[in-house]
């Protein structure tokens, strides 16, 4: 699948997106009630919303920003976004060349037996965790909390949810994988057990093969979380 192709699976994982948070928030929605301006600082806080979104291999957060405007709906009118770049690593499955990485990549294309960067991921993990944290410091409630990601940003959304220990609004993942082996499950905590999650792969996806897509529902249940695979 060439770049541009996955490219547009891309923007259409976001309209994805825009529905499953739009849904999230409107069912979280309350009454009419007074203008933000016109509530006290924790009220206002309360009815934000936070989306985070993580780039693939090699992209950046920028490029990815015009994402954003596919999120036109009311529900979205006080969200705040973040679009992180990752570092710049070197990745194996590009002959060590450096480039923009949440974690290694051992092989491509992907498969359910692609050999994964357990140690990589879980310290991109800490990095997630700790954009997370400061929005909840500052008054954000976890619920309206949302991680997104496409490929390798996916795959990193996926360990950021299962592994933060409160519930969150949702996760999307976007022809992600599971990063990790079945031994990360006894870390999930019971709350975030209860963050949905929606899962969308392309079927002509040659990169992150559909077959390593597949495998993430089974393996989310075996954990005790739903999964809404498209």
């Amino acid at each position: 699948m060439s770049r541009g192709v996955r490219f547009l699976f891309s923007l259409a994982a976001a309209i994805a997106a825009a529905s499953l948070l739009a849904a999230s928030l409107r069912r979280r929605a309350q009454p009419p009630r007074l203008p933000d301006q016109l509530l006290p600082g924790p009220m206002a806080a309360r009815n934000r919303s936070f989306v985070l979104w993580l780039h693939g291999l090699g992209d950046s957060g920028p490029a990815n920003e015009p994402i954003r405007t596919f999120f036109a709906a009311p529900e979205f009118r006080h969200t705040k976004w973040v679009f992180p770049s990752a570092p710049n690593s070197p990745v194996s499955c590009n002959n060590g060349a450096v480039m923009p990485s949440w974690f290694d990549i051992h092989e491509l294309p992907l498969s359910p037996g692609s050999p994964q960067d357990e140690s990589g991921v879980l310290k991109a993990v800490e990095n997630v965790h700790a954009m997370i944290d400061r929005e909840v410091a500052g008054g954000i409630h976890p619920d309206n909390i949302f991680v997104c990601g496409f490929s390798q940003g996916g795959a990193l959304t996926l360990a950021s949810v299962l592994l933060y220990p409160k519930t969150l609004g949702g996760g999307a993942v976007f022809s992600g994988w599971v990063p990790f082996g079945s031994s990360v499950i006894e870390r999930i905590s019971p709350e975030a057990r209860k963050t949905p999650i929606l899962w969308s792969h392309g079927i002509a996806d040659q990169v992150v093969l559909f077959e390593a897509g597949q495998a993430g529902p089974p393996f989310l249940q075996s954990a005790g979380i739903s999964c809404e695979f498209k």
